[in-house]
């Protein structure tokens, strides 16, 4: 029988329907990507891009040149643009403003076909590195409020272009889905003076049901009541608020699971498009949020949303948590 499950953070619902048919194993695969001489994000083609704001690469070598093992850039056709002001104006019951943020494109690879489960452990803790660079850089800017990392893979995910990615755009207020999270964390708080995601993380170790892998720094999981069919969660197992505030000696960690998570969820589904997001506290005070705990949601494209979804804001799910942290646990790395 299908069940319904709410999401104890912002009270979302979601259906949980195995009679849908979806086993772990039944879900398609992609055909891996193939080099292209033209893409602007290999080596050799620096200038198609915009200059490098950030690089990684030998002392000796030449900005915006060969050489380097990570770049971001802005990007060519931003969402948002970084000049100007913001101009807040209404007219009659309608507000709006200018379209100040900024957006980023973070090349974490100079090898073209290399997926990001498929890197070394120091190009994962670099890709990390670099988004907490960003992070912190943009954030002294008082125009942006809110600092988004997302990963778009392969072109059902939304990805324009092949060589592995992923993006950061910077915003002047903060997104709903983040103020939702960080509204119902809130009103949790209040009530039982405790975060609700620590208390998430200690109830999923003792359970051990959804658990898919941890170490001494983080946990990944398959939440309680997932949207979509094998979304899982990367969380710090200590508390903080913020991405960025993430201690130096965790990175590593971090890199690691990241890594095994994105090998298991490829191995295990033969390599599906999928999107991560990064959800960090929202730049209101630079403090600590008590209530608030950074995590990462990795969502593999394998349904799609449709009419009732859209209509009801319920999400219809094939694949219980449980039978899937069960099947990832089970594959061999």
């Amino acid at each position: 029988m299908p069940e319904l499950r709410k999401d104890p953070i912002i009270g979302r619902w979601v259906i949980i329907s195995t009679e849908r048919g979806k086993r772990p194993s039944d879900f398609a695969n992609l055909p891996k990507r193939k080099p292209s001489p033209l893409c602007p994000f290999c080596p050799g083609n620096e200038s198609s891009t915009p200059p490098e704001i950030l690089a990684f690469r030998p002392p000796l070598s030449e900005p915006n040149k060969p050489g380097w093992t990570l770049r971001v850039i802005s990007n060519k056709y931003p969402a948002l643009r970084i000049e100007g002001d913001l101009n807040r104006e209404g007219k009659g019951i309608y507000d709006k403003m200018n379209g100040v943020g900024a957006h980023e494109v973070i090349i974490e690879t100079a090898n073209h076909i290399k997926d990001m489960q498929d890197y070394e452990d120091k190009e994962m803790e670099d890709v990390i590195w670099a988004y907490r660079h960003r992070i912190s850089d943009l954030k002294k800017d008082p125009r942006f409020r809110y600092i988004m990392i997302f990963k778009n893979q392969g072109e059902e995910a939304g990805a324009s272009l092949e060589h592995s990615h992923s993006q950061l755009i910077a915003t002047p207020v903060v997104p709903k889905r983040v103020s939702e999270e960080v509204e119902r964390s809130k009103t949790y708080f209040e009530y039982k003076e405790r975060c609700i995601f620590c208390d998430i993380i200690r109830q999923e170790i003792s359970e051990n049901e959804r658990v898919i892998t941890q170490n001494d720094f983080f946990i990944s999981i398959e939440p309680f009541a997932p949207r979509f069919p094998f979304e899982t969660w990367i969380l710090p197992k200590s508390h903080v608020s913020s991405f960025e505030n993430t201690k130096k000696e965790a990175i590593p960690a971090l890199a690691k699971i990241l890594k095994e998570t994105l090998l298991r969820l490829a191995k295990a589904l033969n390599n599906p498009p999928y999107n991560y997001i990064i959800h960090t506290a929202p730049i209101l005070n630079h403090e600590e949020l008590e209530q608030y705990h950074w995590h990462i949601e990795i969502m593999p494209k394998l349904t799609r949303v449709a009419g009732f979804e859209w209509g009801t804001g319920f999400y219809i799910n094939p694949t219980s948590p449980e039978d899937a942290a069960k099947y990832l646990k089970e594959i061999e790395i």
